[in-house]
Parts: structure tokens; sequence; C-alpha cells
């Protein structure tokens, strides 16, 4: 059996375990959950079990059977037709915020190779800044572009979330680009000077070609991160019309319609699922250069 329909079919294997145990939790499970400290008058109670009442755990086939009724009743659209709505926009600006912090992250890799005191500047801050958290960070970029907006110089809504996405995809490319430029052994480096090869010229030839198995994984993370940016910072600012809005605006009704929350949840790991599959598609264009990988 080829390497990847045994990758598709443990792919398909692991989605029916994790509905298998939600499914055996949910029937042996205690419906109040199971918590522990507190007396009911003072103090909280951890809870360590969750609820596995209809309303905190809906089943996997009301789950999907909600997909297809009204959004929000009436004549409004089915819910998976929301949802593609939702994640298509939000798909979008995730895959412009990982346009951006590719650029940035390679402009701040390649910058650090050349120059040695570049790295000892920038480094320590570029690991730093994603110690800051991005619910934070968020409204910052969303109110700095307001007054730019107001200002004169054009600065919509998306264009922030589309920011905040990159926030988070430029730092594994950055180090996965250091890391692939210097990755060269020292006697093709010798080699390429002996031909009188500028920086420009080795770089095209040697270095970029040698950084490709640290550029895929870091461009993977990086993917990850855009859709995780993406997605909080439409939460944070309060942008309509993406797939964080509608997650806050569908779980503010799960008490009386439980399972609706789950069709944008769906939409968010499916956009995780594409922009994986976008960067394996560009992995399998730069093949050539790809004989293994290494983590970022």
């Amino acid at each position: 059996m080829p390497k990847r329909t045994q990758a598709t079919l443990w792919g398909v294997v692991g989605v029916l375990a994790v509905a298998a145990v939600w499914e055996l939790y949910k029937a042996i499970g205690p419906a109040e959950g199971l918590a522990v400290g507190g007396d009911g008058t003072t103090g909280s109670k951890i809870m360590l079990l969750p609820r596995t009442h209809d309303r905190a755990m809906p089943h996997i086939t009301d789950m999907i059977a909600r997909l297809f009724e009204p959004t929000s009743g009436g004549s409004t659209p089915p819910l998976i037709l929301t949802v593609i709505q939702a994640a298509g926009l939000t798909l979008g600006l995730a895959a412009l915020g990982w346009l951006i912090g590719v650029v940035v992250g390679a402009l701040l890799g390649i910058l650090m190779q050349r120059w040695r005191l570049a790295e000892w500047g920038l480094l320590p801050w570029i690991v730093v800044s994603q110690i800051v958290p991005l619910i934070a960070f968020a409204p910052i970029v969303n109110a700095i572009g307001g007054q730019l907006d107001r200002s004169g110089i054009p600065w919509p809504q998306w264009l922030s979330v589309a920011v905040i996405a990159s926030y988070l995809a430029f730092f594994p490319v950055a180090i996965g680009m250091l890391r692939g430029l210097n990755a060269p052994d020292r006697i093709h480096l010798d080699l390429m000077h002996s031909y009188a090869a500028g920086y420009g010229q080795t770089l095209r030839t040697l270095r970029l070609p040698a950084a490709v198995p640290y550029l895929l994984p870091a461009l993977r993370l990086a993917a990850a991160g855009a859709v995780v940016g993406a997605v909080v910072a439409e939460v944070s600012i309060g942008m309509r019309g993406g797939i964080g809005r509608m997650l806050i605006q569908l779980a503010g009704q799960a008490s009386s319609d439980p399972a609706a929350p789950w069709g944008p949840t769906f939409g968010t790991i499916a956009i995780g699922l594409i922009a994986a599959g976008g960067v394996a598609l560009l992995g399998r264009g730069l093949s050539v250069y790809r004989r293994s990988e290494e983590t970022a």
C-alpha cells in the first residue's frame, strides 16, 4: 500500500477514534461532571471531569445534523453555508497574514545571517515578541489602524486582522531561515569563494536551496500560527463576518442550541487543514531541494 494512502487511512482512523472516545465518555460519564473543592457557599470548585448532558456535550450526530439546519431559524441559510462563508473570509485573512509573516521573517533571517551584529541585536527581541499575549496585542494594532484611518491613510479593519496573524507567522520563518542559511558546509562555502561569488550569488545558489529543509516545517508552523492569529484577532477586535466572531455569537446561544457552536469549530479545523495542505503543495514544488526536513 502506498505511503500516501496509509497516511490518509491513519488520519481517518484518528478522526473516528476521537469520535468514538467522545461518544463513549458521553455514555458512561457523569451528567453533571465531577468537581472537587468548595462547599457550595464559599470557595470555588475544580471541575475534574466535564459534564455529559446534552447541553454541554451534544452527540456528534446532532452536531452534523445541525449543520444543515437554518443558521438562526426562519428563512436563514443553512448553518454549513454560513460557516463556509465565514471560513472563507478568515482563510483569506490568514493567508494574507501568512504572506506578510513569511516576507518579514525571511528578510529578518537573511539580515541576521548576513551580519552577526544584527543577529545579536534582533534575535532576543524576536523571541521576546512571542511572549506578548495576542489577545492584548490585537486591540493595540486595531487602535493604531483606526488612528491611521482617521488621519487619512486607508486602514480597513480586515488589515488589522492580517497584521495580527502575521505576528504569529513571522517568528518560525525567521528562525527557520536563519538556521537554514547557516546550514551549508564550510567546504561548499569555500568553493563559492574560490569562484569569486558574491554574497547575493551565494545566497541564491547555495544558501537558499540549503535552507529549504528548514523552511518547510517553519512555513507549516507559520500557517498554523496565522490561522490562530486571524481567529483570535476577529474575536479581540470584534470584526464581523469571520469565523472567530461567529464562534463567539453561537457560543452565547449554546444553552438553547448546544450543537450550533460546533459548526464554526469544524470550520476552524477545516481552515487549519487547508492551510497545512497549501504548505504541503508548496513543499512538493520544492521537492528537488527537499532531501530531508529538519525541525523548525
